[in-house]
């Protein structure tokens, strides 16, 4: 088994911490691609709005979850040892590795079974895993990021 990734928020506050870091360098990611695009300014104004660059930090900090790639045996003996874990699990139950992201905060783990490509796997449960835990913490009931 090996384990890859920066962010393994154990607390909600860790986790907002993380995610309000990256905000800058999404910010500085989507201008600089921009200029790479040649916007002008006024199609700059127009396209990259706050929608844009919350997109891209969505991404970046889903970019880096710690993960854990290993094979069915690995993943099964972490839920064992976690029973009080919620489990997500995709994919198929006859494949032989699984990629999975554990989160203390919320008490859940999201997984997903892969034959092959260990980083497509990766970043696809990077997506679910911000997707399904991370994404509704950073959501005020209105659906405004919190900060």
């Amino acid at each position: 088994m090996r384990t890859e990734g920066v962010f393994a928020p154990e607390t909600e506050a860790e986790a907002f911490e993380s995610f309000d870091a990256v905000g800058p360098a999404a910010q500085t990611v989507v201008r600089e691609t921009a200029k790479a695009m040649e916007f002008d300014r006024e199609e700059y104004d127009e396209r990259v709005t706050g929608d844009v660059v919350e997109t891209a930090r969505d991404a970046m900090f889903a970019s880096l979850l710690v993960v854990s790639v290993g094979d069915r045996e690995e993943y099964e003996a972490w839920i064992n040892n976690h029973p009080n874990y919620d489990v997500h699990e995709t994919g198929s139950e006859n494949v032989d590795n699984v990629v999975w992201h554990a989160s203390p905060v919320a008490e859940a783990v999201v997984a997903a079974t892969f034959q092959s490509e260990p980083e497509a796997a990766v970043a696809t449960l990077r997506r679910q895993a911000f997707g399904r835990i991370y994404r509704p913490m950073f959501k005020d009931d209105a659906g405004v990021t919190t900060e």
